[in-house]
């Protein structure tokens, strides 16, 4: 495993006159934001007031697509058709795309929001009609996706540099899939904990599953939810112990 890592955390969800996450503050500590594109969450304003805050801490701007459903909060599956589905995807990187640019920023990557993200995660059509979406729009744009899963593989074969993405904040199945948030032991709610799962998971590429097995995974980007509780918790250890174990945060593709 290497000595770097990219350090990720889903922003820009406020939309309205609702507030969501410590947005500000958590943006000090990453070196990678997913911006929600409108959809699921965020607004045209919130958009803007992200881009502005990333360009301000230097952190990579990505795009967080996900399905039209505000009031699921993106976390509701819904079938699309292949037209449909990349037309989704264009439409929400344009949205950011064209933020970055008035911020003299560029967009670094794009990442799928909830149920969008475990779906593209495991169906293979749907990783490719999201992966090629992202490959048409800028071919230079990374993929991020759930490590191991559909989305990667296919980004890979449509020509896209990937993210293996890891969470520090939920748990795995041994076939390396999340564990559903409708189950009770879904979340890694202690800070100590979720630090040393993460570590080992750069480290050594290890992770233990919920069944007690230890399964292979590749971290090459580390998620933070920013829409839980102890977010800025989370994120403060975990940016202060993986420099501490001689990880160094870098957002990928630099």
């Amino acid at each position: 495993m290497g000595n770097y890592v990219d350090l990720n955390c889903d922003l820009g969800e406020s939309y309205g006159p609702f507030k969501i996450g410590r947005d500000d503050e958590v943006m000090k500590y990453i070196t990678s934001a997913n911006i929600a594109c409108g959809y699921h969450a965020g607004d045209h304003n919130v958009i803007q007031k992200s881009l502005q805050k990333a360009v301000e801490n230097d952190v990579g701007v990505g795009a967080h697509p996900g399905f039209m459903d505000l009031h699921g909060f993106g976390r509701r599956e819904i079938k699309l058709d292949a037209d449909e589905l990349y037309n989704l995807i264009v439409y929400q990187i344009g949205a950011v795309q064209a933020f970055a640019r008035i911020n003299n920023s560029k967009l670094n990557h794009v990442k799928p929001h909830g149920a969008l993200y475990n779906m593209a995660s495991r169906d293979q059509e749907m990783a490719e009609t999201i992966a090629q979406a992202v490959h048409d729009v800028d071919p230079e744009l990374i993929l991020y996706g759930l490590a191991g899963s559909e989305l990667i593989h296919m980004g890979k074969k449509v020509g896209l540099q990937v993210a293996e993405e890891v969470f520090a904040d939920r748990t795995y199945q041994p076939d390396g899939s999340l564990t559903s948030r409708s189950h009770a032991n879904a979340m890694v709610t202690d800070p100590d904990e979720a630090v040393g799962r993460v570590i080992r998971m750069v480290k050594e590429g290890r992770v233990e599953a919920v069944d007690g097995s230890d399964i292979r995974i590749q971290a090459d980007t580390i998620c933070i939810h920013g829409d839980s509780e102890k977010s800025l918790e989370f994120v403060k250890k975990l940016n202060t112990e993986l420099t501490n174990n001689g990880i160094i945060l870098k957002r990928v593709g630099m």
